[in-house]
């Protein structure tokens, strides 16, 4: 399977003395500290201030879930998505309950997200709603857990959903290991993309536990600044209170288009990727007569057991 890579000659260990960038290359870079992988058009990019610096057009590949911050985000815009535009949400949700308080009181589209008119099927295309679900992790690259930390953005439909044999939506996979006792930060998971999908879609699978001395790098880059910044969910209040000149076609609400939103300590990433996004309804819960239908795990196996008993799908 084929990686990011730093090197032209491939996968080659960085040695501890060259892992602090010196203020020449600082310089040189400019103010583009936040790295984050994107999937836009299903091809997996690596991004730093905003920009595309390397690419992998596997189907796969192999991180680490080092930390997420635990919330369900929600992120409404105003007007339809232009491609090579980046945009900040019109209004937004850290906790998927209520606008956060630095959406501008006229871009507020409820006091509520469960009560509002964003969150209602049709309110999107087709039958989508228009405010749209996601999550943020912090994951490490398999080859280099004493390197970077990037933000992974999960879209709603590989965040929800009922898993398909070994193949499984973000939420269904850390149940599934939470039934073994296996953490998530303990195993490398395969995060591959569902070919019977239109749009990017990600399933999760685990591929190996992690080795002791792995597992200690992990905890290592879990109390990281960088790994915390990752998935911080944090508008820039300037961009979102300059909210007053642009109209968007078709509506009749004000909205000015502001600038990359910053993350990282002051790097810009695009606040939107339509192209890697996905609307997807409500999470439906089941009732607990249709729960119980469910298979329940039977008998606690080891990590090493459990991985064992997956298969691998090299040849699809």
């Amino acid at each position: 399977m084929t990686t990011l890579t730093l090197f032209k000659q491939g996968n080659i260990a960085l040695p501890d003395y060259l892992r602090e960038v010196d203020d020449v290359t600082k310089s040189l870079a400019g103010n583009s500290g936040g790295k984050q992988i994107s999937i836009k058009g299903g091809v997996w990019r690596m991004l730093v201030g905003g920009e595309e610096i390397a690419k992998n057009e596997d189907r796969a590949m192999n991180f680490i879930i080092v930390g997420t911050n635990g919330n369900t985000n929600r992120t409404y815009y105003l007007g339809k998505y232009e491609e090579g535009k980046s945009v900040q949400p019109t209004c937004w949700s850290e906790k998927g309950v209520a606008p956060d308080a630095e959406v501008p009181a006229e871009q507020r589209q409820s006091e509520t997200c469960a009560n509002c008119r964003q969150n209602i099927a049709g309110s999107g295309d087709g039958e989508s709603r228009a405010c749209r679900y996601s999550t943020r992790l912090a994951v490490a690259l398999e080859n280099d857990l004493q390197g970077s930390v990037y933000r992974l953005q999960v879209p709603a439909k590989s965040l929800f959903g009922r898993p398909e044999g070994e193949k499984m939506p973000l939420q269904a996979y850390a149940k599934f290991l939470s039934g073994h006792g296996v953490p998530i930060t303990g195993v490398v998971t395969e995060v591959r993309f569902d070919t019977a999908e239109a749009v990017p879609v990600m399933k999760f699978r685990a591929v190996r536990p992690l080795s002791r001395e792995e597992f200690n790098d992990v905890k290592d880059l879990a109390t990281s600044e960088d790994a915390r910044r990752a998935v911080e969910f944090k508008m820039s209040p300037k961009a979102a209170s300059a909210n007053a000149n642009r109209k968007v076609e078709g509506e009749s609400k004000a909205y000015e288009e502001p600038a990359m939103k910053p993350l990282f300590g002051g790097a810009s990433i695009p606040a939107r990727d339509d192209a890697a996004d996905e609307s997807m309804p409500e999470p439906v819960k089941r009732s607990s007569k249709a729960a119980a239908a469910q298979p329940a795990p039977t008998g606690k196996k080891d990590a090493a057991s459990v991985l064992a008993d997956w298969s691998t799908d090299d040849d699809e």
